[in-house]
């Protein structure tokens, strides 16, 4: 058959007006979303609207100090670069974190803004992603079916307004990047369709699993299951539509893009899968289905539920898409697939391989249902659908309604009390009527300018299959109707359904982001934005900051479970999925609290450590006033006080006397290589004097917060006149008093909380026996080595005495550290660092090794003779990572190569006369 030729111009104007209309839907989605995203929170009188704090759970403990990062590493005043990070956890893997967090283009806006308005920084860059989300939908669903223009504009911020960016993302916002991927991976699968820019699409790949390689993961199956079902959707009989052979080819051209982009995204990626393996075990879960009236419930608006899959898009979507199983407009095979694939996908959801398949085979801590922005996605799609091939009619509607009026009954009686919201069923009736007098408006407005009364196209009777499904116009309702079709009479109705329908839209999601926003502050643990304290503690840090010659520890009061990257320093605090094993096991070794089950590392305020880790400043702040609402503490300047410490490498004349044991104290004089402490015996006496006798495990004790006396206990001990009083009891909670000291307060709660050791004061009176109190607020354990007493004059001896052996010249780079050793040095030399993975190390410029741990620092083993030693650090995977990219690069290089080869041998086999495509008459359709 001979091509087919056309006018010249006639295909390059279609493609003009096809551009046109998708960037105009793609402006549109685009300002719905960020509109009625900032008119939720501004409702709910949130940052930056209101009063109201944002930074709940980890978005103020990790995704904002990893923002605050990312701009002392753009603007160059980091301690640390790419690969290492000197100021969290004393010196820790970085290129994971940046991965996991920040590797997405849009946290680069971050530079832009002062870094005192990092809440303002990433709020922005959470609107944008919201935005660009919702751009990219709309975008993708002009290029799956010709239609209206501000149709899939509305529909492209149906989607980024579903309830998982409200409830889940908006607060986790490097998963906004995964909510951008999966329409940008479908453009990728109609793109292999059609063997169209196969570089691109590798691109387009690479650059969603570099920016959230965790949702990109979820975007990659569900952009899969669209394709499969694309396929099936077509029709083999038509001229120019591929036959079931071009199905393999469409598929792998998408595996080798896929393959591709993945391998491009492999150093990144490859370190954050070996960092994974390296972090501290977190909480295992087993995955529990919730109830189906608990998932059926959450696509109504306003509701909320951690735990529960956050299934809501907008009334528009929803009823669009419950109409498409009935809209005889729509080819009865679309109808079928995608009306399957979406039942399909909801089912994944409840059953547990499917589950874990959508989550890379491990149940997440949190909720368990973090694909749930596929199946929002995928319902637009079909809203689409049920739109773009001609409005539905009244039946289709009263059919869609009523499925919503079943969804609304099992919800009524079958969902918990909780998961709906005091507006949910009004928002919901609005909504409805709103949209069904919308879409009625619209087909009216229809066949009066097609001069129908019908609600079918002429010549076509319910359930009758037009004869295409890829172009053309089929039905009469707007979505099949050209650009500039509809005139006279009929444009203001149009006008005023769309305005109706997007406007239904913008009050629906923005008062369900409202009520998410205010019910996350009542469950979920805050933190306040960047203010006067966060500024005293910044200041503070500045002034007293000696790195590398000390560290500079922002203090055990913490603001934010990150601290160091938020306000400067260099401190034993970290917080992240990455928390290496080795660092959590050798800070709790030494006495260190936690939280998050360990993956939330807490400052130790406590003079030995400080000697063994370099810490010659450490800030001292009172109790952040957001967190005591009721009588919150002078927000006031910070305390700095210094300390004679030795420098960041020291020299140990042989190995470790031991390994480490119960006693946090005596592990700190193992590291430290002195004693410095005496501990002492204890005995335990309950309210009423009655001695207590400890288990294998300790001593058991009874706690309540509303019987003081009865959950007051006295521990007796003895200790030197002059020395400090500490006390370890890593899963106590409550308060401990020394007589003539303040109290101080335990946090413990194993395993999700360990109790950091802390000062009590001086020991009282002129030394020997003494008691002070112990009020438990809840019931458990008190160690029976837990009271330590430190000589600070053995101490200071420990410290001249390392400080006189150390090395000079320390240098210290982004990725290592190096100095000069003394003469004579043998031994180890140990740098002040966890000996997490990665670490290489010689001496004298010499061959490199790993490094060995020294009780869990880095060490360097040295013989007579060596001069000098230098250390190096390369995250784990990385390497294979870059093999994996190069292997990549190649095979983007041999796809360029054979086109290139093709391209010159097609000429000679058509002898030179290149045919003029046809383009479809779908491309001018608007």
């Amino acid at each position: 058959m001979a091509p087919l030729q056309v006018p010249p111009g006639t295909a390059e104007r279609a493609r003009a007006v096809l551009l046109a209309a998708r960037a105009r839907a793609a402006l549109l989605a685009a300002c719905i979303a960020a509109l009625a995203f900032c008119v939720g929170d501004a409702v709910a009188g949130s940052y930056p609207f209101g009063s109201r704090t944002r930074s709940v759970n980890d978005l103020g403990n990790q995704f904002v100090p990893y923002h605050a990062h990312l701009w002392d590493l753009l603007h160059g005043t980091a301690d640390g670069g790419l690969f290492l990070n000197w100021q969290s956890g004393y010196g820790s893997s970085f290129l994971p974190d940046l991965g996991t967090y920040v590797s997405s283009p849009f946290a680069l806006l971050v530079a832009f803004f002062p870094r005192d308005r990092i809440d303002l920084a990433v709020y922005a860059v959470t609107v944008l992603k919201i935005a660009a989300a919702a751009a990219a939908m709309a975008v993708l669903l002009l290029a799956l079916r010709p239609g209206r223009w501000w149709a899939a504009g509305a529909l492209g911020a149906s989607y980024a307004l579903c309830g998982w960016t409200l409830m889940q993302a908006s607060y986790n916002p490097m998963w906004l990047d995964g909510l951008i991927a999966f329409p940008l991976m479908c453009l990728v699968a109609e793109w292999a369709r059609a063997g169209r820019r196969p570089y691109l699409s590798v691109v387009v790949v690479a650059l969603c699993w570099i920016a959230n390689f965790y949702t990109a993961y979820m975007a990659t199956i569900g952009a899969g299951l669209v394709l499969i079902a694309r396929l099936l959707t077509e029709r083999t009989d038509e001229p120019r539509v591929p036959g079931r052979r071009e199905w393999l080819w469409a598929l792998g051209r998408a595996a080798r893009s896929t393959v591709l982009g993945i391998g491009l995204s492999a150093p990144l990626v490859l370190t954050i899968f070996k960092g994974t393996k390296l972090a501290y075990p977190g909480l295992v879960q087993e995955f529990q289905p919730k109830p189906w009236s608990d998932l059926f419930g959450r696509m109504l608006p306003g509701t909320y539920g951690f735990a529960t899959p956050s299934t809501y898009v907008d009334t528009v979507a929803l009823l669009l898409a419950f109409a498409l199983p009935f809209h005889p407009a729509v080819p009865r095979r679309t109808r079928t697939v995608w009306t399957v694939l979406v039942v399909a996908v909801t089912a994944s959801f409840q059953w547990k391989p499917t589950h874990l398949l959508w989550h890379a085979f491990s149940t997440p801590n949190g909720s368990a249902y973090r694909e749930t922005f596929i199946l929002s996605g995928m319902m637009v799609i079909a809203g689409w659908f049920a739109f773009a091939h001609g409005l539905p009619g009244w039946r289709q509607l009263a059919w869609a309604t009523g499925v919503m009026a079943a969804l609304v009954a099992v919800t009524r009686w079958g969902a918990d009390e909780g998961v709906t919201g005091d507006g949910t069923y009004p928002l919901l009736a609005i909504g409805l009527v709103a949209t069904l007098g919308a879409l009625l408006l619209l087909r009216w407005a229809a066949d009066r300018e097609a001069g129908t009364g019908g609600g079918t196209a002429p010549g076509m009777g319910p359930g009758t299959e037009p004869p295409s499904t890829t172009g053309g116009r089929t039905g009469t309702g707007l979505g099949g109707l050209r650009a500039g079709a509809v005139t006279g009479a009929a444009a203001l109705p149009v006008v005023l359904a769309a305005l109706l329908l997007i406007g239904t839209q913008i009050g629906q999601s923005a008062m369900s982001n409202a009520w998410a926003t205010r019910k996350r502050l009542t469950t979920m643990d805050d933190y306040g934005q960047w203010g006067r304290r966060q500024t005293y503690e910044h200041d503070a840090v500045e002034k007293a900051d000696g790195w590398p010659a000390y560290r500079t520890d922002p203090g055990r009061e913490q603001t934010v479970g990150n601290d160091p990257l938020m306000v400067d320093g260099q401190g034993a605090q970290y917080y992240s999925s990455l928390t290496a094993d080795t660092w959590t096991k050798t800070l709790m070794a030494l006495g260190g609290g936690w939280t998050s089950r360990g993956r939330s590392l807490q400052s130790l305020d406590n003079p030995v450590t400080d000697v063994i880790f370099s810490v010659g400043a450490r800030v001292h702040s009172l109790p952040d006033p957001h967190q005591d609402h009721v009588n919150p503490p002078p927000n006031v300047p910070p305390t700095v006080t210094r300390q004679q410490v030795p420098p960041l490498v020291t020299m140990r004349d042989a190995a470790p006397a031991g390994r480490y044991g119960i006693s946090p104290f005596r592990n700190q004089e193992l590291l430290l290589g002195s004693a410095v402490y005496s501990t002492p015996d204890t005995q335990l006496h309950d309210s009423e004097g009655v001695l207590q006798h400890p288990t294998s495990k300790g001593y058991r004790i009874h706690g309540a917060r509303t019987k003081p006396l009865s959950s007051t206990y006295r521990i007796t001990a003895s200790c030197p006149t002059g020395s400090q009083v500490y006390f370890s009891s890593p899963d106590f909670k409550g308060r401990v008093t020394l007589p003539g000291a303040a109290p101080v307060d335990f946090l413990g709660r194993m395993p999700t909380h360990r109790g950091v050791v802390q000062r009590l004061g001086k020991v009282p009176g002129h030394g020997g026996r003494f008691t002070f109190a112990v009020r438990a607020m809840e019931s458990g354990t008190l160690s029976t080595d837990g009271v330590g007493c430190l000589d600070p004059a053995r101490l200071a001896a420990a410290e001249r005495r390392l400080a006189a052996g150390a090395p000079t010249g320390i240098h210290v780079t982004d990725d290592g550290i190096s100095a000069k050793l003394p003469a004579g040095a043998h031994g180890y030399a140990v740098v002040a660092a966890p000996a997490i993975k990665g670490w290489i190390c010689s001496t004298n410029n010499g061959p490199s090794r790993p490094a060995h741990s020294y009780l869990g620092l880095i060490s360097v083993p040295v013989t007579a003779g060596a001069t000098s030693v230098s250390c190096s650090f390369t995250p784990p995977g990385l390497h294979l990572g870059e093999a994996v990219g190069g292997a990549s690069l190649l095979g983007v290089a041999a796809i360029a190569v054979l086109g290139w080869w093709r391209g010159r041998r097609r000429p000679e086999e058509d002898g030179g006369a290149e045919p003029v495509r046809q383009e479809p008459a779908a491309l001018i359709e608007g």
